[in-house]
């Protein structure tokens, strides 16, 4: 497939990983978006050129990798800034590729001599092995929005010169320019600027030089591998977490939707990431911030690059930053001979050109169509706080105003409770839900899938439609679906 360059089901199945799949073996301690987080969180930061840039200038080049003319050529390397004193305008879209590297002594050819007398696998500052978080963000200045498309470290590709393999071993066959093709290939033929390899080695300073995240952990949390000298020991519910424990958050991946459901909880910390950021608090620790991540990354985006990223990110509205997941479904037991995440090709296509505005022959006529709305599964999760929240009589109010495929479904972990319902776009489709909430009167629209897995559209009732009903004159005595 050529790649265009830019210019300017829920399935409860098994645990994505395999006991018996290298691939897996060598990603265990998890993905890690965000490392990225910390750079998303830099970009909500106020800050003064002339600061970022005192301290850029005079520290070490951010690209620690040699690419071949060959392996180069795979990226746009067209400017994406301006020139001049418009050096941190970000003049055109641009796709950048970021891969979340978790490296182990085994990933590579000559480890440490020191790794080689621990008892257990050390991390090793590298980023030569296996991505363990591929992701797809996109500045977009002409339509201001920022949008990132998680791409599952299990999705099953064909991979030039390698067959079929999970998409988390291009980097490790082929570095950021395999990585960088296969993705392409993947998303539609998307052209991909720049790509971003980040170590984990920095994640813990880097999000405590951020100070740290409040999220709700949804759910108790314990883990232990002696191997890979990981524990996870955390507790249901609201609370600040340090870097070490967002870590652990962010490792978690023991449970019925594996990959799947860290990637949810890796969007939820990084839109808490976003709310938190915009304080003067945050100017004080930029130096710190920076150092963190120069030790930990290998980009072939610039100094000035990286300014007009930073400065068009300050001024995006949150709500036009969206995260978005790779359509799919994960295999069936015996159906390959290892677990992975399956592409829809169809809905990839969708997506693409809704989001990142690329256009295949595959897509012209399915994009055309207007989403029916009779066909939306819409999906509806109690976060009201409250025993009884008379969900049946939003199912019915819902129903009544044309939508046929509405039911409630029970979270098996717990649901931070929200003053504001959230009216969650679980496959992109932000349009829809928009009209959704039109009709009902209440809820903010969220474009991103950290909604149920198997809906188009998720809403998470919070206490306004407690409010809402209260108008309506209904009691509050249904027992809600949690």
């Amino acid at each position: 497939m050529t790649i265009q360059k830019t210019s300017a089901q829920e399935s409860f199945s098994e645990n994505t990983s395999n006991p018996e799949d290298n691939s897996s073996k060598k990603t265990k301690p998890g993905r890690w978006l965000w490392f990225w987080v910390g750079m998303s969180g830099i970009a909500m930061i106020s800050a003064t050129a002339g600061a970022l840039l005192a301290v850029s200038l005079t520290s070490t080049p951010l690209m620690q990798a040699s690419l071949s003319p060959e392996e180069a050529a795979v990226f746009d390397n067209d400017r994406i800034s301006g020139s001049g004193l418009r050096f941190s305008e970000l003049t055109r879209p641009v796709n950048i590729l970021v891969m979340g590297m978790s490296v182990l002594p085994p990933d590579i050819k000559n480890p440490p001599q020191e790794a080689k007398s621990q008892r257990y696998l050390p991390q090793v500052n590298s980023f030569d092995g296996l991505s363990d978080v591929i992701l797809l963000i996109r500045f977009d200045p002409q339509n201001k929005k920022v949008t990132m498309i998680s791409v599952p470290r299990d999705t099953r590709v064909q991979v030039d010169g390698f067959g079929k393999q999970k998409i988390n071993a291009t980097n490790r066959e082929g570095g950021p320019a395999l990585s960088a093709k296969t993705t392409s290939e993947l998303l539609g033929g998307v052209g991909i600027d720049r790509y971003v390899r980040i170590n984990v080695l920095g994640v813990a300073k880097l999000i405590d030089a951020l100070g740290g995240v409040t999220v709700t952990v949804p759910k108790d949390m314990k883990y232990q591998d002696d191997s890979q000298h990981l524990y996870i020991n955390l507790k249901a519910g609201k609370q600040h977490l340090s870097g070490e424990k967002t870590l652990q958050l962010l490792r978690y991946r023991h449970d019925e939707l594996g990959d799947i459901g860290r990637i949810q909880r890796q969007q939820m910390v990084l839109r808490s990431l976003m709310d938190q950021t915009l304080n003067p608090a945050t100017l004080a620790r930029l130096p710190q911030i920076l150092n963190v991540i120069q030790e930990n990354i290998d980009t072939n985006v610039s100094v000035e690059e990286l300014f007009a990223l930073v400065g068009f990110s300050t001024r995006t509205n949150r709500s036009n930053m969206q995260m978005l997941l790779v359509p799919g479904r994960f295999s069936e037991k015996g159906e390959y001979d290892a677990s992975y995440w399956l592409p829809d090709e169809e809905g990839i296509n969708k997506m693409m050109a809704k989001h990142f505005e690329v256009q295949t022959n595959k897509t012209s006529q399915s994009t055309a169509q207007k989403t029916d709305a009779t066909n939306l599964k819409i999906a509806i999760q109690d976060s009201t706080g409250t025993p009884n929240a008379n969900l049946q009589t939003l199912v019915d109010a819902l129903q009544k105003a044309g939508y046929r495929n509405v039911y409630i479904v029970q979270s098996k972990v717990q649901l931070q409770p929200l003053e504001v319902s959230h009216i969650v776009a679980q496959q992109g489709d932000g349009e829809s839900a928009e009209n959704i909430r039109n009709s009902l009167g209440f809820g903010e629209v969220r474009v991103e899938s950290t909604g149920y897995l198997n809906s188009d559209i998720t809403i998470q009732v919070g206490k306004d439609w407690l409010q809402e009903n209260a108008k309506l004159g209904q009691p509050n005595n249904t027992q809600s679906g949690n």
